[in-house]
C-alpha cells in the first residue's frame, strides 16, 4: 500500500493517509481535511471535486454558469452549494480552477482583483498548457500555486472518479509544495508526474497529439471505411487499432508496419488516387502522415535510402 504524509499548508497536524481506492466508500473525515472549492463545473472540475470528497476533504462551494454545468455539478457534488468565484474562492482553503485554458489568465486576475484573502489558500489549476506562472498575480498576494493536471478523458458521469485510478497527472509546483501536489495526487488515485514549467507547451502538444489528432483520424478511417461499404467500421478498426497502439507503446517505430514501411510505392500511389476521388481532406492528411512515417522509418534504418526516396517521389505527386 502507498503511504504519504504531508503537511497540507495552514494545519498544525500531521496527516497520514493510504491511497484511496476509487471503488470503495468515502473514508471517514480526517482531522486536516481541507476545505474544497471549485470554480468551474466543467467535466474535470467535477471530477477532481467528486474524489477529493471522496478521500475525505470537505466541499464548500461550486461555481457554475450554464445549465448543463449546475445540472452536473448537482449529479457529480450533490449538496454542495452554487456560489460566485469570489465566494467559492473565498470558503475555501483548496481551490480548483477548472477552466478552459484560454479563459484562465483571465480568471486568475479577476479573482486576485476581487479582494478576496489569498494568503495561504492552495489554488490548483488543471490545465495541461500552463504551469504555475499563469497563477503570478494571485502568487504575488501569498496564494500557493499548483497545476494538477489529470491525463485522460472524461465524460461528466459519476463513474469518471473510478478512471482517476493510476493515471498520471502532469503536476508542476514550487519546491516547498511538490509534497503537497504529490499527496493531493495520490489522494485522487493519481500518479504525479513532474513537469518542469519551461516544458509545460511541449508536454501539452504532446497529448494532445496523441489523443485529440488520434480522434479525428479514427473517425476519418470510419467515415473512409463506411464510404467503401463496410456495414461497421468500429467492429473493424478496434482489433487492428489496439495492436496498433499496443506495439506503437511497446516497440517504437520498430512497431511500424504497412505499406510505407514496407517500402510499396504503387501502393501508395493507388491509395493517393483512391482518397483524391473520395476526400481531399483525407488525402491531405494521409499524405503528410506518410512522409513523417516515411522519414522516421528511414532514421530508424527500416526503410534504405532508395525505398525512401521512392515512396516521397510518389507523395510528392499528390495535389497539395
Amino acid at each position: 500500500m502507498l503511504i504519504s504524509a504531508v503537511w497540507y499548508p495552514g494545519w498544525s497536524e500531521r496527516e497520514t493517509d493510504a491511497m484511496p481506492n476509487p471503488a470503495e466508500p468515502p473514508t471517514p473525515p480526517h482531522p486536516a481535511r481541507l476545505r474544497v472549492g471549485v470554480i468551474g463545473a466543467g467535466r474535470v472540475g467535477v471530477t477532481l471535486g467528486a474524489a477529493l470528497a471522496r478521500a475525505g476533504h470537505l466541499l464548500t462551494g461550486v461555481s457554475a454558469v450554464s445549465e448543463a454545468s449546475r445540472q452536473r455539478a448537482a449529479r457529480m457534488l450533490p449538496g454542495t452549494g452554487i456560489k460566485q468565484p469570489q465566494d467559492v474562492l473565498a470558503g475555501a482553503d483548496l481551490a480548483l480552477l477548472t477552466v478552459p485554458d484560454d479563459v484562465l489568465p483571465g480568471l486568475v486576475e479577476g479573482l486576485s482583483a476581487t479582494g478576496t484573502p489569498l494568503e495561504g489558500r492552495l489554488l490548483a489549476h488543471t490545465s495541461g498548457r500552463h504551469g504555475i506562472a499563469v497563477l503570478a498575480p494571485a502568487t504575488r498576494l501569498g496564494a500557493l500555486p499548483l497545476a494538477l493536471h489529470p491525463v485522460m478523458t472524461f465524460t461528466g458521469r459519476p463513474d469518471d472518479v473510478n478512471r482517476l485510478a493510476g493515471i498520471s497527472f502532469g503536476v508542476t509546483a514550487p519546491e516547498s509544495l511538490r509534497l503537497v501536489a504529490e499527496a493531493l495526487v495520490i489522494e485522487m488515485g493519481g500518479e504525479p508526474v513532474f513537469i518542469e514549467e519551461a516544458s509545460r507547451e511541449l508536454y501539452h502538444a504532446a497529448l494532445a497529439s496523441a489523443a485529440n489528432h488520434l480522434v479525428t483520424l479514427v473517425v476519418q478511417a470510419a467515415e473512409l471505411l463506411g464510404v467503401a461499404g463496410v456495414a461497421d467500421p468500429a467492429r473493424m478498426l478496434t482489433p487492428l487499432l489496439s495492436a496498433a497502439l499496443d506495439n506503437a507503446l511497446r516497440l517504437g517505430d520498430a512497431g511500424l508496419t504497412g505499406p510505407v514501411a514496407r517500402a510499396d510505392a504503387e501502393t501508395v500511389a493507388g491509395h493517393l488516387d483512391a482518397l483524391r476521388q473520395v476526400s481531399p481532406e483525407a488525402l491531405r492528411a494521409y499524405v503528410a502522415l506518410a512522409r513523417l512515417t516515411a522519414d522516421r522509418a528511414l532514421a530508424a534504418g527500416i526503410l534504405d535510402p532508395p525505398d525512401a526516396q521512392r515512396l516521397l517521389d510518389v507523395l510528392a505527386s499528390a495535389p497539395r
